[in-house]
């Protein structure tokens, strides 16, 4: 029987494992007020996100969707100039529609900085009066979506932290969670290896496209997802961070193929598809780690694993970031900002069996309450930028 805790009951029936107020800034130029009204509620799970662009993005604006009817998402404020793009009708029904309150205010007719900081400040005092009253429900294991990510690689990546965060992924899989790897840029040479996992050849098939697709997206773009930092920690090639990469995925078979926004309907283990269809428009995929864990929200992570050797020291707003540390002697150098320290493995003291339990257990206390070290140090880091998708198709989701 899977473990149970309690979770935020939402009307879609989904469950959180936060009740956070978020705060969402439409354009650049509300950002300002936006950050102001939050600094008014220090100690309060009231968070920040926003999009900086101008003009129109489907992506950006499904993105913004679906977090703010993320399950841990309990209200929202939009924040809006007035004279951007952005479609905050739409955006205000999404949020309307889940059955959280939602308020939008507009700077241009709320009479400017001073007043709508005042009125945007009371509206999230009456809103932290409302989610205080959402139910709390049991919760299972087989409730939860997880995401990892790998940033600040090193040549200890792969061995040790990567390897224990698959081996997690196999026990929460094993009791029914959904579990959401990535990137298709740093799995190149890895697509025969995913297909060989994959639940249907059709799938396989997917995967294959999804990673052929990303190693034209790099080509063409004239450099790979490999930083000066990889080098400089021991990595000598894509091919060989991406295998390094590849093993926080686990053992699991593959269950299916999403892109950004797309939940998994069920649990198992599925690719994030992160590199955008079509011709190369708005540069590099994702240009940061936290735009990745975005994404990761955006389809429904409670939670994201973070594997780093060289260092971040990076959270997230909406969801919780578990940190967990492949290389030991960054371990000792930034244990403050780590959760768990697998280089023990380096160093021969625990096994990556070890490991991977301690992660394990330490999401389902995370799910429970716990804070995580970023949440603890005020980690609430947040990026949303432009891409474009196609939707996926029927072979991506197989039903078996």
């Amino acid at each position: 029987m899977t473990e149970e805790f309690t979770g935020y009951l939402r009307s879609d029936g989904r469950k959180g494992i936060r009740n956070s107020i978020v705060v969402a800034y439409l354009v650049e130029c509300a950002h300002f007020v936006a950050s102001k009204i939050v600094a008014g509620f220090d100690g309060e799970d009231v968070q920040l996100i926003g999009f900086p662009g101008c003009f129109p993005n489907e992506y950006a604006a499904r993105v913004m969707a679906q977090l703010c009817t993320h399950p841990n998402v309990g209200a929202v404020l939009f924040v809006s100039l007035g004279c951007e793009s952005f479609d905050k009708v739409r955006a205000s029904h999404a949020v309307s529609g889940s059955g959280r309150p939602v308020e939008t205010l507009v700077i241009q007719k709320a009479g400017g900085t001073a007043k709508t900081v005042e009125t945007g400040r009371a509206w999230v005092r009456s809103a932290l009066g409302e989610v205080a009253k959402v139910d709390r429900v049991p919760m299972g294991v087989d409730e939860l979506v997880i995401g990892t990510i790998c940033g600040g690689s090193d040549g200890t990546s792969g061995i040790s932290g990567n390897p224990a965060a698959g081996k997690a992924f196999d026990l929460l899989i094993a009791e029914g969670a959904a579990c959401i790897f990535e990137e298709t840029g740093e799995l190149i040479s890895c697509e025969e290896i995913m297909a060989e996992r994959a639940v249907t050849p059709e799938l396989g098939n997917e995967l294959r496209a999804a990673v052929q697709k990303a190693e034209r997206y790099y080509a063409t773009l004239g450099y790979g997802s490999f930083a000066a930092g990889n080098a400089a920690g021991g990595l000598s090639t894509i091919e060989e961070k991406s295998l390094g990469a590849y093993v926080k995925s686990g053992d699991s078979q593959i269950s299916g193929l999403i892109k950004p926004g797309d939940v998994p309907p069920r649990g198992g283990l599925y690719l994030m598809d992160v590199v955008p269809d079509g011709e190369v428009r708005f540069g590099f995929p994702n240009i940061s780690d936290n735009a990745e864990i975005v994404e990761m929200i955006a389809s429904g992570a409670h939670l994201t694993l973070f594997v780093t050797g060289r260092g971040s020291v990076v959270g997230s707003a909406i969801s919780p970031v578990i940190k967990i540390c492949a290389n030991p002697d960054t371990y000792r150098a930034l244990e403050g900002d780590m959760d768990v320290n697998a280089g023990d493995i380096i160093e021969g003291r625990r096994s990556i069996d070890d490991v991977g339990r301690e992660i394990r257990d330490l999401v389902i206390s995370v799910a429970k309450g716990a804070e995580t070290k970023s949440e603890a140090l005020g980690h609430r880091e947040f990026i949303l930028t432009y891409k474009t998708f196609d939707p996926i198709g029927p072979s991506c989701l197989p039903v078996v």
